[in-house]
């Protein structure tokens, strides 16, 4: 089989995913796809007529996220016409897989060169939902309103299920809002040591103007105390009514859990930030490489689907990572550093627990607590981040996963390359 090889991967900075008071809010999401297409592009002198495909990652593929991104964005981004793209939708784990996918073309020989990556702008779905509503639509749930499915595996909010995760395993309060700080301590210290300017490209507008070259969601005076005054941000919503059957987000667990007491932990300050990104990762054979002239960053060591159970959703990754580590033959102890999203705080809580990991080896530039979570686009962000400290850092392995809807994760093992390929 052949190998694949990340030769580079970028990023947006992730702007406040809010209408209005985001820097990248009033954009059109292909225009933030291209930004990192058109970088990549750039610093690797690409020539785009060779690139096979461009595998391209959009949650809510609704409104101006439709009509596949990854062949919009490549156009837009001066793509050669006869680079092809397509676009996919796994939840939150369609950044990660991607950049799957785009290795097992190159590793199959089908490929030779891939663009992937993801985009998500979180200021335009949320203002989608709000319209759905208004127009007197069911709220928006992890997929559809299925209710023959609902009765057979009941999906409920995924704030919720972190809720759920939380009160049946047994965490704190004060133990998730320790994870919150973290993530705001660490990355406001990468922030302010440069650790991610190697990745990021500026978003600038048609006339060349900056609109953004920096992260904006991170909140570095954040407090223990502060967070502890926060109010839980699903008690009303986990008890809402969604149809005339009085169903709720709260009743659809406890169809399956009916003994379990749901209580509420996650808030704004432990749980992923609202946001507007997209990354880019070039993916490429060792014979392209070298034909080219292309140094690569990492190797492709190994990739894993996991599903769990869909009424808790966000449990899917401890399984996803013994599984793709099986695969790449390798233990715990052989991994360098881990990126695991920080959807809630109880997914790395448990991610970390149930690993038997020490946190000096997790998220150690922070994640997406205090970064925001671009949900189409974190997984390829992660992957970049990753290879990034693994190089600054001179680390070997490192794995990269998160839950998604549905009760799935991703995950993928990369081994940073110190040299040219033989």
């Amino acid at each position: 089989m052949a190998e694949a090889y990340i030769i580079d991967a970028v990023r947006t900075p992730r702007g406040i995913g809010k209408q209005g008071k985001g820097a990248l809010a009033a954009e059109h999401p292909q225009h933030l796809a291209a930004t990192v297409l058109k970088a990549i592009k750039d610093r690797n002198h690409l020539d785009t007529s060779t690139v096979d495909d461009v595998i391209w990652s959009v949650s809510t593929q609704d409104g101006l996220q439709a009509g596949d991104m990854g062949r919009m964005a490549s156009l837009d981004a001066g793509y050669d016409i006869t680079s092809s793209g397509t676009t996919l939708d796994r939840f939150c784990g369609g950044g990660i897989t991607s950049v799957n996918l785009a290795a097992a073309q190159v590793m199959s020989g089908m490929e030779n060169c891939i663009v992937a990556g993801g985009t998500e702008m979180m200021s335009l779905t949320a203002q989608m939902a709000k319209e759905k509503m208004q127009a007197g639509l069911k709220p928006p749930m992890m997929g559809s309103y299925n209710e023959r499915l609902q009765k057979v595996h009941p999906q409920s909010h995924q704030g919720i299920c972190g809720d759920a995760i939380a009160s049946m395993e047994g965490f704190t309060r004060e133990e998730l809002d320790e994870i919150g700080y973290r993530s705001q301590q660490r990355a406001a210290e990468a922030i302010a040591a440069g650790r991610f300017d190697k990745s990021i490209v500026p978003v600038v507008d048609d006339k060349g103007n900056v609109l953004l070259d920096n992260d904006e969601y991170p909140r570095p005076q954040t407090t223990m105390e502060g967070l502890a005054q926060l109010e839980p941000a699903f008690t009303k919503i986990a008890d809402a009514a969604l149809d005339a059957k009085g169903t709720t987000f709260r009743k659809l667990v406890n169809q399956k859990y009916p003994d379990l007491e749901i209580k509420n932990f996650h808030h704004a300050g432990n749980s992923s930030g609202v946001v507007d990104g997209a990354a880019a990762v070039l993916v490429t054979s060792a014979d392209y490489g070298r034909k080219h002239g292309l140094k690569p960053r990492a190797r492709i060591v190994a990739t894993a689907n996991m599903g769990d159970d869909p009424t808790l959703m966000l449990n899917a990754p401890v399984p996803a990572a013994k599984k793709v580590l099986a695969k790449a033959g390798l233990s715990i102890d052989d991994i360098d550093l881990f990126e695991i999203n920080e959807a809630f705080a109880v997914v790395a809580a448990k991610f970390v627990r149930d690993l038997g990991l020490s946190w000096d080896k997790v998220n150690v530039n922070g994640g997406s607590i205090a970064l925001g979570h671009p949900i189409g686009a974190t997984g390829s962000i992660l992957i970049g981040t990753i290879i990034d400290e693994l190089e600054r850092r001179g680390g070997r392995y490192g794995l990269v996963t998160m839950c998604a809807a549905g009760g799935m994760a991703p995950a993928i093992i990369v081994e940073r390359v110190a040299d040219y390929l033989d």
